[in-house]
């Protein structure tokens, strides 16, 4: 259309500043301002989807175990998944900043998008791969052809963008890169760590079995204690008993499952179980776009049968971790999980436990 313009006798100049930018080159003259507030307009839109993707994306992976414990609010009464996420909030707004600086025009700006675009689509396409061998049971065959015919669209687009890194192409592939790395280095970290509690795990058979060999003390009320471990003994309890050498007539022992559903019903929530001789396990199911709440989870428990007396206590174990050798990680990922270790959100306030009730017990690990 612009070409058959000039050819026509329009002006050079103008037909090439609209070959230049062909988006507003296109509209007419009188409906060119109201293209730009709706293209404003949609701008707000695309970026308001994007930030409330990011916060539920994240609130995801927390439960998942992908990314520290940060701060999640919660604003609607009615939609669980209404949430707002105060350092994801800051971020995007610091990496929109870096972004346009970074990129120094709109034409970099365009090439950064279509890196970002384009890339996505093909991880998605593998990501859809991964997914229908694992979860939908297809054949090899099946979905390799399927994924080969996303592939070769998603790719020929990407190819094509991938000749724009340097123009501003750079920054979606080093940011993302960014992501992987923290979310690949805390679950990395994670895994190592329950590797290592594992070592020293105590089956609570076992425990028992100990109990009633040498019974300590037992004083009034009731003592909550977390595990990641449903069958096995908290640590925190274990260094309870061993360095307070008593233990209340009640004793909770807590456990918290993400479950691979959105959300779980309130009747399935939590399972309780009486273990003797004072013990109760209570297993709490949360779906991964829920927030755990030990409140919840324990009047649930109490509608289940648990019955606790007296003052409740909670105790929680904080490690610490210090560098060495044990992890086989980098040097570089070993200090990034423990800086991350050190912010994120302790767990009392992660899970709604009144702080006043806490007693946390010290532990410290070498990574």
């Amino acid at each position: 259309l612009l070409l058959d313009r000039y050819a026509a006798g329009g002006d050079a100049a103008a037909c090439q500043a609209a070959l230049e930018n062909p988006f507003y080159g296109i509209v007419p003259a009188a409906l060119l301002f109201p293209m730009v507030a709706v293209a404003t307009v949609a701008t707000v839109v695309a970026s308001q989807a994007l930030i409330s993707g990011a916060f539920s994306l994240t609130q995801q992976a927390v439960q998942l175990g992908f990314v520290p414990r940060v701060q999640i609010h919660h604003t609607s009464a009615a939609a669980e998944g209404q949430v707002y996420v105060p350092v994801v909030n800051w971020t995007l707004m610091l990496a929109c900043i870096a972004v346009v600086i970074a990129a120094g025009s709109s034409s970099h700006l365009a090439a950064a998008y279509g890196i970002a675009v384009t890339g996505t689509m093909s991880i998605t396409s593998v990501l859809f791969y991964v997914v229908a061998r694992r979860r939908w049971g297809w054949s090899r065959f099946g979905a390799g052809v399927v994924t080969a015919a996303f592939l070769m669209v998603d790719l020929a687009f990407f190819g094509a963008n991938i000749v724009k890194f340097w123009q501003g192409g750079w920054f979606p592939i080093l940011a993302g890169l960014g992501v992987f790395a923290v979310m690949s280095t805390w679950r990395d970290g994670g895994l190592w760590r329950a590797s290592e509690f594992a070592k020293q795990r105590v089956g609570f058979e076992e425990f028992l079995v100990s109990l009633k060999a040498d019974p300590p003390a037992r004083v009034r009320g009731t003592a909550i204690f977390m595990t990641q471990d449903p069958e096995g003994t908290p640590p925190a309890l274990l260094h309870h008993l061993k360095h307070n050498q008593v233990l209340h007539e009640q004793v909770v022992i807590l456990t918290f499952q993400t479950v691979n559903e959105p959300e779980v019903a309130p009747e399935h929530r939590v399972a309780v179980a009486q273990l003797g001789h004072g013990f109760w396990r209570v297993i709490g199911r949360w779906g991964f776009m829920e927030s755990p709440s030990v409140p919840q989870a324990l009047r649930l428990a109490a509608e289940a049968g648990l019955a606790t007396t007296g003052r409740r206590s909670f105790f929680l174990g904080r490690e610490t971790f210090v560098p060495g050798g044990r992890s086989g990680m980098a040097r570089w990922r070993k200090r990034l999980f423990m800086f991350m270790a050190r912010n994120a959100r302790s767990p009392a306030e992660f899970f709604g436990i009144p702080p006043n009730d806490v007693v946390e017990l010290g532990a410290q690990i070498q990574m």
